[in-house]
């Protein structure tokens, strides 16, 4: 069965499909050209012709329609962490990223995790630029020219991820994407991606402990746990002078709250309805919520437009490191910046440099060991905290190569996971944006690299009770004092 809770298409939008896999092309207008036996390439026409591409456009709709291939897809969006219709805002790119992914299973012969992995990545990709929005002919025939020439499977991941590095710069996550975001239409591009972000980083409802993703999930029963909810009420804005729906409606003023809650909110300003929300959850889990939903600290005593301002350079970054959290082993989008393998453990560790030997097992005890985690963080803090810099796990003291294969994961990807969530849990979401890591291969070895940017506010990492905040000074990493900490961060950061 084809049911899915995202589309259900027409035969002309499978159609479509056919036809780029088939024959690598986008436009409709290709189907009449292609019965009538027309080479697309000389414009010629021949019986002999059309015979043939008539059996590969039948041969190409056998895959378009095999139900395990439409469900496995569906799967795909699915981890890009879309989870209902709503949340589709271009069917073209619901099609045009089937079409990528039937051309890697039926002709590249892409592994499967892999496929699920880059389909993923480049249904998040299309869907926050809106790529398909304006001439999606003509952008999807450009990107599927791009494959004309790969022949191996690790060819067709290696340009889907190009094109996802090309597209996702810098100035996109700081300037472009903020602005997206200034906008109060609920079928904004970016808004979805906020909330499937929201989903890919497992974050619970808005004073709740239910988890978003199965409010937004069509499948689970407890669909109707939150709904979005203004975060400055309505009335309250129009006795402060702020009215009509453009400035009211923004969706920088819009969370998802858990339903019984968000009825004590009324039109009560925000400094006093928190009061009663914040019942039931200590310091640490309303930071953590306020992180999760793109809350900047005392958000409630900031002036309205000055509040929008800032969730939606906030949101920006939890969209980001959703972004990250999907493609796991995600690769730095400047790769210039990144230092050459050789050369770095040619150099030995200093400011910007430290090895590791493993990430979780002790050597000694052959053991995970919470301390060599925990070592790991204390270097990559230091780093975040200084001026950025690089780790390396899988390299000893002397800067010899001794590979991850210690560490004893199932894959990079479960390795590089497991990272990602020792630093979202013990080191927070913001943490995330500026820690890029990737697998590098060196004299017969494989090593993770971990590049650090200089993180943009102070981070600390958290040991049991405690919150410890290092830095790097040369070739080690200390951990300040209380009054050194205040002095650095006026010094540093402010």
């Amino acid at each position: 069965s084809p049911f899915n809770h995202f589309i259900e298409p027409s035969p002309d939008q499978l159609l479509r499909v056919n036809i780029g896999v088939a024959f690598k092309r986008a436009r409709m207008r290709y189907a009449y050209s292609i019965l009538r036996g027309k080479d697309l390439e000389t414009g010629q026409f021949s019986e002999e012709r059309r015979i043939k591409q008539f059996d590969i456009l039948k041969k190409a709709q056998t895959c378009t329609l095999n139900p395990q291939y439409w469900h496995d897809f569906m799967n795909c969006i699915r981890a890009a962490g879309f989870r209902n219709k709503k949340m589709i805002r271009s069917q073209n790119n619901l099609l045009f990223s089937y079409m990528l992914y039937l051309i890697g299973r039926t002709e590249y012969g892409v592994d499967a995790v892999a496929l699920q992995k880059v389909i993923a990545q480049w249904f998040f990709m299309s869907a926050v630029t809106s790529r398909f929005t304006s001439s999606p002919e003509s952008t999807m025939e450009s990107d599927l020219a791009r494959l004309r020439g790969a022949t191996r499977a690790d060819e067709f991941v290696d340009i889907l991820q190009q094109v996802c590095d090309i597209t996702l710069t810098n100035d996109f996550w700081k300037v472009t994407l903020p602005n997206d975001l200034a906008t109060s239409s609920s079928s904004s591009p970016s808004l979805s991606a906020y909330h499937a972000s929201l989903v890919l980083l497992s974050a619970p409802i808005l004073f709740s402990t239910a988890k978003l993703s199965d409010s937004l999930d069509p499948t689970v029963k407890a669909g109707g746990l939150a709904w979005r909810h203004r975060l400055f009420p309505k009335d309250y804005l129009e006795k402060l002078g702020i009215s009509g729906t453009r400035e009211t409606n923004q969706i920088a003023n819009y969370a998802h709250m858990d339903k019984l809650e968000s009825q004590k909110v009324a039109n009560q300003p925000p400094m006093a309805y928190l009061r009663q929300l914040k019942k039931g959850f200590n310091k640490d889990e309303v930071e953590k919520m306020y992180s999760y939903h793109a809350l900047p600290k005392r958000w409630e005593r900031m002036e309205y437009r000055a509040f929008l301002k800032k969730r939606r350079e906030l949101m920006a970054k939890i969209i980001h490191d959703g972004y990250i959290a999907l493609t796991s082993d995600v690769k730095s989008q400047d790769k210039h910046e990144m230092l050459d393998l050789e050369t770095a453990l040619a150099g030995g560790e200093s400011d910007a440099v430290e090895y590791k030997s493993t990430l979780r097992i002790n050597l000694h005890t052959r053991r995970p060991d919470k301390r060599m985690e925990f070592a790991v963080l204390k270097t990559l803090a230091g780093f975040l905290n200084a001026n950025g810099g690089t780790l390396y796990i899988g390299v000893s003291d002397d800067g010899t190569p001794l590979g991850i294969e210690a560490d004893n994961f199932a894959n990079e990807d479960k390795m590089c996971l497991h990272l990602i969530n020792i630093v979202k849990g013990r080191m927070g979401l913001p943490a995330l944006s500026s820690v890029h890591p990737r697998f590098e291969d060196y004299e017969d070895h494989r090593v993770l690299v971990v590049r650090c940017e200089q993180s943009p506010d102070p981070v600390y990492v958290k040991d049991d009770k405690d919150e410890r905040f290092y830095v790097r000074m040369g070739p080690a990493t200390h951990e300040l004092s209380a009054s050194q900490i205040q002095n650095y961060i006026k010094n540093h950061f402010e």
